[in-house]
């Protein structure tokens, strides 16, 4: 795309660094790109982050992604604390981007001179991020309860390591067969041992 800006007397910085993964939000967040300045770069480049969950179509999500990528490298080429006023504007619209300046998309102005560009770049190497359901985060565990098992019965009972630690096993309920035995008691007697 540096053609693109250098047509528009602002030519793109060179030290930038693209990156598809999460912005500083994480996956919670909003955001759908973001740049950061190059003072923050230990080695001196802006940095733009595209998230990697967007949910385009297959065949819109290369055009989509340069949209984004525009919009965040315009960032880096009027400075980060321009936001997005006159000089972002200027230089927003002036690559085809229509939209409020905060979330722009692609116009057909873009869309028509980026084409070329991502014909000549190839496919994206990359697919859509699943963020989302069981499968790609694990439930989290409150409380791990531990088995206990009688050695003369067979009678089981579950409780916490806490109380493992605090009270001792529990006991059998039927007399005599006295505390019952878990394999995290076994470990530690053994390293008593």
């Amino acid at each position: 795309m540096a053609p693109l800006f250098e047509a528009l007397g602002t030519p793109l910085p060179s030290r930038v660094r693209v990156a598809i993964g999460f912005t500083s939000r994480g996956a919670k967040g909003k955001a759908i790109g973001e740049c950061w300045d190059n003072r923050r770069s230990g080695d001196g480049h802006f940095e733009i982050f595209i998230r990697p969950d967007l949910a385009h179509a297959p065949d819109a999500m290369p055009a989509q992604i340069a949209a984004i990528l525009a919009h965040e490298l315009v960032h880096a080429a009027v400075g980060i604390a321009a936001g997005h006023g006159r000089a972002f504007k200027r230089l927003a619209v002036g690559l085809g981007l229509v939209g409020p300046m905060r979330a722009t998309t692609p116009g057909d102005a873009f869309l028509g001179a980026i084409a070329p560009i991502l014909a000549a770049a190839g496919p994206l190497p990359h697919a859509r991020l699943d963020t989302g359901g069981e499968t790609t985060r694990p439930k989290k565990q409150a409380t791990r309860m531990l088995k206990c098992e009688c050695a003369t019965c067979g009678y089981t009972a579950r409780t916490a390591r806490k109380w493992l630690e605090t009270a001792g096993a529990p006991l059998c309920p039927i007399d005599g067969h006295g505390p019952m035995r878990h394999d995290a008691l076994d470990a530690d007697d053994a390293e008593a041992d």
